[in-house]
């Protein structure tokens, strides 16, 4: 049986109750960009998941198609209108996989740090390349680490505090590890997630482009383009691959 990660049925069957990820003023400016870069040619996502972006992209009439690691959420996905019409290859996005190219290969959510390891990180690259026509693109949104902003000698940092969630990061700055640690009351009752992550800088995912063979296009500090700037709290980077062999 394929292994669902940490993305199994218990986290599909409720992911698309987060009404601030799925309103409209989030996911359109996301779908405006993509599609923009997208132009006339196909689009592959990267962590696919339920469909909250590629079936806006779809209907806006660009072929998508995904890669994802949980039979659960692509099953979502399916179930949903129009979501049968995305193909969806089972598997790790940093090496599956699709029997295609592509002119623009995306990757949104932080989902990039899905990847544990820096070696995960940089296949990821690589096959994003590999996926890509000559001149296609390869786009990743992530956080910027938010370390400036830990106490000396501390290593969590809360990102999120309701009456029925905590969400708090942990932080190891020797290994670029982060654990996202989650408290969440459900019909009167606790329940703890705490999920892995590495956390990866600006610069060190320009140098992964390079080693894959793509070159930095633009970076932004949004999806609207809004420029990147040093307060930036994460940043939408485009790398591009040569237009010729």
């Amino acid at each position: 049986m394929q292994d669902d990660g940490y993305f199994g049925e218990d986290i599909a069957q409720r992911y698309d109750d987060d009404a601030a990820v799925f309103d409209p003023e989030a996911v359109e400016p996301v779908v405006d960009l993509l599609a923009k870069l997208a132009g006339r040619g196909r689009a592959l996502e990267f962590g696919i998941g339920t469909g909250r972006i590629a079936l806006p992209l779809a209907q806006r009439g660009v072929p998508v198609e995904g890669i994802d690691l949980s039979r659960a959420m692509v099953a979502r996905l399916h179930s949903k209108a129009g979501g049968a019409d995305i193909g969806v290859t089972i598997g790790d996005f940093a090496t599956t996989v699709v029997e295609r190219r592509f002119s623009l290969v995306y990757l949104v959510f932080n989902t990039i740090n899905n990847l544990t390891t820096q070696a995960g990180q940089v296949a990821c690259f690589r096959n994003a390349a590999a996926h890509l026509e000559p001149g296609g693109r390869f786009l990743v949104e992530v956080g910027v680490p938010r370390l400036q902003w830990l106490p000396p000698g501390e290593t969590m940092l809360p990102f999120h505090l309701s009456e029925d969630h905590w969400g708090i990061d942990e932080y190891d700055v020797v290994t670029q590890a982060l654990t996202s640690h989650h408290l969440t009351i459900l019909d009167g009752k606790a329940e703890r997630r705490s999920v892995p992550f590495r956390y990866v800088w600006p610069a060190e995912l320009d140098l992964m482009a390079e080693l894959a063979g793509m070159t930095l296009k633009t970076r932004w500090g949004g999806w609207k383009e809004e420029p990147f700037l040093r307060t930036s709290t994460s940043h939408v980077s485009v790398w591009q691959m040569p237009a010729s062999a």
